[in-house]
């Protein structure tokens, strides 16, 4: 094969290609992804004024209602319904709180079998350690250094 037959052996097939992968649906997922992340921020809120109503205030308040919203976030993925909700939002559903809650219980329940230690224990930090050893190493750095300055 020559190479302007090679050339547009090329071009023919890169069209052919073209033409037969599925468009994507960018507008939609961004819409859903904003909706359900918003829904579960706007459910957050609820709760803290629930709270707030309660008579919380301050950290407390903060920590309660992350607490609450761990909670259910592990209580969604528990039952199946969060994985749902994943499919469906994408990015929406990681982004909250209820997501890395998602990500922390995901790697325990699916390892389960493995046994408490070796299987839901120490699987249970696979996805989530990375962040938590940053987010440790992160705090202590900028500890340090306001504590110098």
């Amino acid at each position: 094969m020559t190479g302007k037959h090679r050339e547009n052996y090329n071009r023919n097939y890169l069209e052919y290609v073209k033409s037969r992968e599925p468009r994507t649906k960018n507008f939609k997922n961004c819409l859903a992804a904003f909706g359900v992340g918003g829904l579960i921020c706007c459910i957050g809120q609820f709760i803290r004024y629930m709270f707030e109503f309660a008579g919380l205030t301050g950290d407390v308040l903060a920590g309660s209602v992350s607490v609450v919203l761990i909670f259910i976030g592990c209580l969604l993925t528990g039952l199946g319904v969060y994985d749902r909700i994943g499919r469906y939002a994408g990015a929406g559903s990681i982004v909250p709180i209820t997501g890395f809650a998602n990500s922390v219980a995901s790697p325990a329940i699916e390892f389960k079998t493995e046994g408490w230690i070796y299987g839901m224990a120490a699987k249970m930090f696979t996805v989530a350690g990375a962040i938590i050893v940053f987010g440790v190493f992160s705090g202590v750095a900028v500890g340090l250094i306001y504590y110098f300055v």
